[in-house]
């Protein structure tokens, strides 16, 4: 590969991660009804913290905010989504708004 295309294609992941966070709703608008606590008893029911520290190891806090993957209100909320659907929770959407708003509120902070 040329240094000229692999220059391009980090000026375009930039360039879409920019546009992506620039398009998210603030975490005050995404959460702002959510349910804080059902979202607490869903994340105890559904055991997300002894999945996240099977994961990472220790108490499964080293899960929140991996480098450079989880930088905005919405993409926090799209990741519990990808739990929700690859451990067939069948939560609803709300349900999954829930559990995103209790973890920006512990662990993020997403203003």
């Amino acid at each position: 590969m040329s240094k000229i295309w692999i220059a391009g294609a980090a000026v375009a992941v930039a360039l879409a991660t920019g546009l992506a966070q620039a398009q998210s709703p603030p975490a005050t608008e995404l959460f702002r009804e959510a349910d804080l606590a059902l979202g607490e008893r869903l994340l105890k029911e559904n055991r997300c913290a002894e999945c996240h520290a099977r994961k990472v190891g220790g108490d499964g806090s080293a899960i929140y905010r991996p480098k450079g993957r989880i930088n905005s209100a919405s993409l926090l909320r799209g990741m519990v989504e990808n739990c929700n659907t690859e451990l067939n929770l069948s939560l609803f959407p709300e349900e999954v708004t829930a559990i995103a708003a209790v973890l920006n509120r512990d662990h993020y902070r997403f203003p």
